[in-house]
């Protein structure tokens, strides 16, 4: 095993302690949003504040970009991008589909990815290329078309605007349509459960550790456009290359 994955599963371990630690805590969250809900619970606090511990000691020249608390060391050659608490709204609301999530990007190349489902008991971890789900290999699907894909976004009234209807042709297109995953609906493109995921809206700390895992595992991810546009935030996770080709085409269509 490399020191990357090695050192992703340490994290993932780190983080579930916390978890395990304030199972018996209230889980009562402060909302960031003026407007809506953008959930932050302590819990979300003390996972980040302990895997930048981690990684400000195992590598010290490395830069850390958070959900909670932003950047350090911004502008380093290697960037640990770390989500505590992927779907807090499902945290808090006593559902499984929430992870912890960290990428490492190196010269703005995703490396790396941990995808890590406590209440599942799965790890996904991706280094040097590949991607494996509790220590066995991953692998998609390879669904090359709409009309035999299994499509999930986490939340459709997320869309605005023309988006509404862009992704309101794929659904149609599609075989069937699943919600509220967040980041384990990436997961299952890695284990070749679901074929596609379109979303809007994600940021960095969303969407860092899904690149690796679903090319490691075969899939295609990029932007609505058929680039990298990461920053923009919308994202489309595919079972093949394909397949997310079609994806674009139709979304801009």
């Amino acid at each position: 095993m490399d020191r990357i994955s090695e050192f992703l599963g340490q994290l993932a371990q780190a983080a579930r302690r916390v978890i395990t630690q304030s199972r018996d805590e209230d889980f009562s969250y402060h909302n960031k949003a003026t407007v809506g809900l953008d959930p932050v619970t302590q819990i979300d606090q003390d996972i980040e504040t302990a895997l930048r511990a981690l990684i400000s000691d195992a590598f010290p020249d490395d830069a850390i970009r958070g959900e909670e608390y932003g950047w350090t060391s911004e502008g380093a050659r290697r960037t640990w991008s770390i989500d505590p608490i992927d779907g807090t709204r499902a945290f808090i609301c006593g559902l499984p589909s929430w992870a912890t999530l960290v990428g490492v990007i190196e010269d703005g190349d995703h490396v790396a990815g941990l995808i890590d489902l406590p209440v599942l008991g799965e790890r996904l971890i991706a280094t040097e290329g590949k991607t494996r789900r509790s220590g066995a290999p991953a692998a998609a699907s390879g669904c090359r078309d709409l009309g035999s894909a299994r499509l999930a976004t986490t939340d459709p009234f997320l869309f605005e605007g023309p988006e509404i209807e862009a992704f309101d042709r794929i659904r149609r297109a599609t075989l069937v349509a699943r919600y509220g995953l967040d980041a384990l609906a990436y997961a299952r493109v890695a284990t070749g459960d679901l074929d596609l995921v379109i979303e809007s809206g994600l940021k960095r700390h969303d969407l860092d550790a899904l690149v690796a895992v679903v090319r490691g595992a075969g899939g295609a991810i990029g932007d609505w456009d058929g680039g990298e546009d990461w920053d923009g935030g919308r994202i489309i996770a595919a079972a093949s290359l394909p397949l997310y080709e079609e994806a674009v085409a139709l979304l801009s269509a």
